[in-house]
């Protein structure tokens, strides 16, 4: 008889958030969740915040480009507690605003606030491709993102003639625990997992980076090719497994948790049959 759900599997979760809705979603389906956080606690810098938003109240910009739903929604939580909410409102109805997922969308509705460019797919590449339509030249452009830099937006837009580029973090990511990290690459090694589910970019990156640390990063290209399957809660987190060279992946139609355990799920009943 075949194997049904997740049976015999080991599920690894690589977030830190939701762990337990995700693990009972795996239970259900006959699974062994183990999390194995690739991201740190991911902390609010709000005294850090206070002078770029601010002169920002003050001066406004040309552009503000909003990465993420919850970082622009910790921005104006940041605002009102420094009694400017009302400028910065007013200063970013003032501006050209682009989007990037749909988080972010949702945010800008929910601010009565409207787009000129807008990508829902989450991707920095659709952004910046939405983005090459529009000169830059002698603008000021102010760049709200989520945990870490981009250069590679600030230099799309220094390139295209900008004249000021700043950008906002009102989150940083910790780095997670050496002893996580090499834990996890000791059970892809002896292969004592199955699936690795990738919530956030940013899990993919510190798992790499320390793979490429160590001169392991063929052997793990290889345990993801033969052995492990990597999972991606939507576009963004598998453009980061691709870009580190993942062939196969499992990605869900819709961008939530519970979707990618189910995905999972139909990715091994049409491969039934392939050792756990």
């Amino acid at each position: 008889m075949g194997i049904t759900g997740l049976q015999g599997r080991r599920v690894v979760i690589a977030g830190s958030r939701k762990t337990d809705e995700m693990s009972l979603i795996i239970e259900k389906q006959g699974g062994m969740a183990l999390t194995r956080s690739l991201q740190g606690l991911t902390m609010f810098e709000e005294e850090q915040l206070e002078e770029p938003l601010r002169k920002f109240a003050a001066e406004g910009a040309d552009w503000v480009i909003l990465t993420t739903g919850l970082g622009s929604d910790s921005l104006m939580g940041a605002a009102d507690r420094l009694g400017i909410g009302e400028e910065v409102k007013e200063r970013l109805s003032q501006a050209r605003i682009a989007t990037r997922g749909y988080k972010t969308s949702a945010f800008m509705k929910r601010a009565g606030l409207k787009a000129t460019v807008s990508d829902d797919d989450g991707t920095m590449q659709g952004l910046m491709e939405n983005l090459s339509a529009y000169g830059f030249e002698g603008q000021r452009v102010w760049i709200q993102l989520h945990g870490e830099a981009a250069p590679e937006l600030v230099r799309f837009l220094e390139e295209r003639g900008a004249a000021q580029v700043v950008s906002v973090l009102p989150y940083r990511h910790v780095p997670p625990e050496p002893e996580t990290l090499a834990l996890l690459m000791g059970e892809l090694t002896e292969a004592a997992v199955d699936t690795i589910c990738f919530t956030t970019a940013v899990q993919v990156h510190y798992l790499f980076r320390h793979a490429i640390q160590a001169g392991n990063q063929a052997q793990l290209l290889e345990i993801f090719d033969k052995h492990v399957v990597a999972a991606a809660v939507g576009k963004v987190t598998a453009e980061a497994l691709s870009e580190y060279g993942v062939k196969r992946m499992v990605v869900p139609d819709i961008e939530r948790m519970g979707a990618l355990i189910i995905a999972i799920v139909r990715y091994y009943e049409m491969h039934d049959g392939a050792t756990p």
